[in-house]
């Protein structure tokens, strides 16, 4: 069995959306702190971490997009739709900014030799990261899908799909309408995605991104791995 990593690290200062909260870590306490009980004498480190339910690699939870009564909250959703059959499609060449079309992501996906089944996780390699990560644009610059091309996806029957953005569309009143649309079509997605380039073009896998067991969480930081077995 092989396992890709699919996860940005959390660290001070994590590049996140503009409209949640940054990722504060400190050191709480440290081995230069002796604790002594009796003739022992011990020491421990730990973190303190403060940050949003949409920090890091995250998938948004229904009451994120969707504010009708009963929009399930990430502790809500069942974790079946976060461990999936997935593959990855490629469409890295894609100028910043562009809202990917239906006939692109079609394309992307016959490229891949794979066709979409009920449930699947659908990645999509933006060539974001490579681009923009560590730079001012990353915030804006970020390609995404069109709203025809979230429709088309959740045509075919999807579960859930996957960007390395803070954002499934360009950044705008593109992204709202994306959101929208998930809610509308009762699916959901995923921000910030890494090293996608280690699982495209390789065929199917099974996806797994379970989420923390956040209370309410409108979204939750997940450890996404590919698995190929």
């Amino acid at each position: 069995m092989e396992i890709v990593d699919l996860s940005r690290e959390l660290f001070h200062r994590t590049q996140t959306h503009p409209s949640h909260p940054p990722v504060v870590m400190t050191v709480w306490n440290d081995h230069s702190e002796k604790k002594v009980a009796g003739d022992v004498v011990f020491s421990s480190k730990a973190l303190s971490i403060a940050f949003s339910d949409h920090a890091g690699t995250h998938v948004d939870a229904p009451v994120h997009f969707d504010p009708r009564p009963g929009a399930l909250s990430i502790d809500q959703v069942p974790l079946e739709k976060f461990i999936t059959s997935a593959f990855c499609v490629d469409l890295r060449d894609v100028p910043l900014k562009h809202a990917v079309t239906v006939e692109e992501l079609q394309g992307a996906v016959k490229a891949s030799g794979e066709t979409i089944r009920q449930g699947d996780t659908v990645l999509i390699l933006l060539g974001t990261n490579a681009r923009l990560l560590g730079k001012p644009g990353y915030g804006h610059d970020f390609p995404g899908l069109s709203i025809e091309a979230i429709h088309w996806l959740a045509d075919q029957g999807i579960g859930m799909f996957g960007v390395e953005a803070i954002s499934p569309s360009p950044e705008g009143a593109l992204n709202f309408r994306a959101h929208m649309a998930c809610a509308e079509r009762g699916i959901t997605h995923m921000e910030c995605l890494a090293n996608l380039e280690a699982v495209v073009g390789r065929g199917r896998f099974r996806f797994i991104g379970l989420p923390l067991k956040i209370r309410g969480g409108t979204a939750s930081p997940i450890r996404a791995v590919a698995l190929f077995e």
